[in-house]
């Protein structure tokens, strides 16, 4: 579980209903309504973007009155299932994907499981992409498309990166040009899919 303590606090003669805020929240916990930005606390996980972009300074992060707990508890779903859709995005399931708050492929797929289908909705459950927010969007992304789910970033949503290339989707013509040059990208792979493979069969648990 993960305590979040802050929370955003708006002064309305500063807020210009730009909308910055909005577009760069990773859990949609901050609208402009009738021109002024409004927090829906329960939803704010506390990582301060819209405090660091406001073009107005209009944003204060200050400190809850409780802290809220988030998690999901990998426990709550099979494991196999989680096992399984780690090693189907090339994840490790005890591999860190989000070194700010702490957060696991387990944790973001157990979230999958139970019914996250977007990157917001897993921020949201495990608190992934609350710190720097910006770094552990790929594996997010890499977890959902392996659910199966469909990858269109919301109106005021998540910031678009798109997929990074990883070392099971080079195509061909990329790893020949590269593969002279000192690159060993089959080699990287099969080390990879090694340490993946490994958790299938309980090497690592």
């Amino acid at each position: 579980m993960k305590k979040v303590t802050l929370l955003p606090y708006v002064d309305n003669d500063k807020c210009k209903a730009c909308r910055t805020c909005e577009k760069v929240c990773p859990v949609l916990a901050i609208k402009v309504k009738n021109r002024q930005a409004v927090v829906d606390a329960d939803r704010c996980r506390g990582c301060a973007n819209c405090e660091q972009r406001c073009p107005f300074d209009a944003i204060t992060m200050i400190k809850r009155d409780k802290p809220l707990e988030i998690g999901v508890d990998v426990n709550s779903v099979n494991y196999d299932d989680i096992i399984d859709l780690c090693v189907k995005a090339h994840l490790h399931p005890e591999q860190t994907l989000c070194y700010c708050v702490g957060v696991r492929a387990e944790e973001v797929a157990a979230a999958i499981l139970k019914g996250a289908k977007t990157p917001e909705e897993v921020s949201l459950e495990t608190g992934i992409r609350t710190g720097c927010t910006i770094e552990c969007i790929q594996p997010i992304l890499r977890l959902l498309d392996a659910a199966g789910c469909e990858l269109n970033p919301v109106e005021g949503g998540w910031q678009w990166y798109g997929k990074t290339a990883t070392a099971w989707d080079l195509p061909e013509e990329v790893k020949k040009k590269y593969s002279s040059r000192g690159f060993y990208f089959e080699e990287d792979r099969e080390v990879l899919d090694k340490i993946i493979d490994g958790c299938k069969k309980g090497e690592d648990k």
